[in-house]
């Protein structure tokens, strides 16, 4: 990395001195303006619009449009002349905690490093503010403009965060602020459910720029020569649900399906929906066939049982006059000996 600034932070009567690097970088890929026909690099020249003759760098100055056409003309030592008190320091302003400062306050990020022999006192105000859990408020100037910034520290590193000015951060004015929209209790439970299911720990190492390796890949497929692979085609947005609970619902089954966990059952206490009203109604359309069909395989029953009852009367006649007839024999012989005497 190239130091893009070099300063010093001014830490009460401590003054750290440091090197400013870049903390990010683009990965976009960047392309240039060619003719077509032979690849040639389009040039572009700066001409002046009244006289029409080229102009170099050293005579062109900054305007300022005051409308009507008229413009004034500021040079560099006209900026030379404000007052930029912290034009090569990093002002400490105050320490405060870092959820106060809201993050659509900041723009750009830099590392800064100790230069010299100011590592102790960088040292000592790093490990100061991992102990406080906040962060230093503090003014800089860089590319001849004054800007507040935050003082963090990240991995080891004092982490410099540019911000933007109060007055640069737009005020939202879209007319459904106004609109008297209510959600029910049950969409509200439902939604919370869906973010509770995608609940997870951020680690940014796990999302990729999938446009740019393509385009990557594209780009390397005409350098090599082969053909071009299609990329896969990218599913179709969904269609916008008519029904915010039923879409929601469906969101919490999804999101928890591809976690391996079971489907949410539904809530007794849940208000029924148009969808959910409709597979009722099958589900009940469906319920009186199911028991028809269950009854039939019963009423063969009944008729077994009629023609198993007259075989079992017809076998107990049978054996009641096989039991009888040893009796009567038996009776017989007893009337014998009377008849002798």
């Amino acid at each position: 990395m190239r130091a893009i600034w070099k300063g010093a932070v001014s830490f009460g009567l401590v003054s750290i001195a440091v090197k400013l690097y870049s903390a990010t970088e683009e990965k976009d890929i960047r392309f240039h303006q060619v003719h077509r026909e032979d690849g040639g690099r389009i040039r572009y020249k700066r001409t002046c619009s009244i006289c029409g003759e080229e102009v170099t760098y050293d005579d062109i100055a900054k305007g300022y449009d005051i409308g009507g056409g008229e413009m004034v003309i500021l040079t560099d030592e006209d900026f030379a002349d404000l007052p930029l008190t912290s034009s090569r320091a990093i002002d400490v302003l105050e320490f405060v905690p870092a959820e106060q400062v809201d993050p659509i306050l900041y723009n750009k990020a830099y590392f800064l490093e100790p230069e010299g022999t100011a590592t102790k006192p960088y040292v000592l105000l790093r490990d100061a503010l991992t102990d406080s859990e906040r962060v230093a408020i503090v003014k800089v100037a860089l590319r001849q403009r004054e800007q507040l910034a935050t003082l963090r520290v990240r991995e080891g590193v004092l982490l410099l965060n540019t911000m933007l000015w109060p007055d640069e951060i737009r005020t939202p004015d879209f007319g459904f602020l106004d609109e008297d929209l209510k959600v029910r209790p049950p969409e509200l439970a439902m939604a919370s459910s869906l973010i509770d299911s995608m609940t997870g720990e951020f680690e940014p190492d796990v999302f990729t720029d999938d446009y740019r390796a393509a385009l990557q890949e594209v780009i390397d497929a005409k350098v090599e020569g082969r053909e071009v692979v299609q990329p896969e085609e990218v599913e179709e947005a969904p269609a916008a649900a008519v029904d915010l609970m039923a879409a929601l619902k469906a969101s919490v089954d999804r999101a928890r399906a591809a976690r391996g966990e079971p489907a949410a059952r539904g809530g007794g206490g849940a208000e029924p929906t148009p969808i959910s009203a409709a597979r009722s109604a099958q589900k009940a359309a469906k319920a009186p066939a199911k028991k028809t069909a269950e009854k039939k395989p019963a009423e063969k029953k009944p008729a077994e049982k009629k023609a198993a009852e007259p075989a079992k009367k017809t076998a107990a006649k049978k054996t009641g006059a096989k039991k009888a007839e040893p009796a009567k024999k038996t009776a017989t012989k007893k009337a014998a000996p009377r008849k002798t005497a």
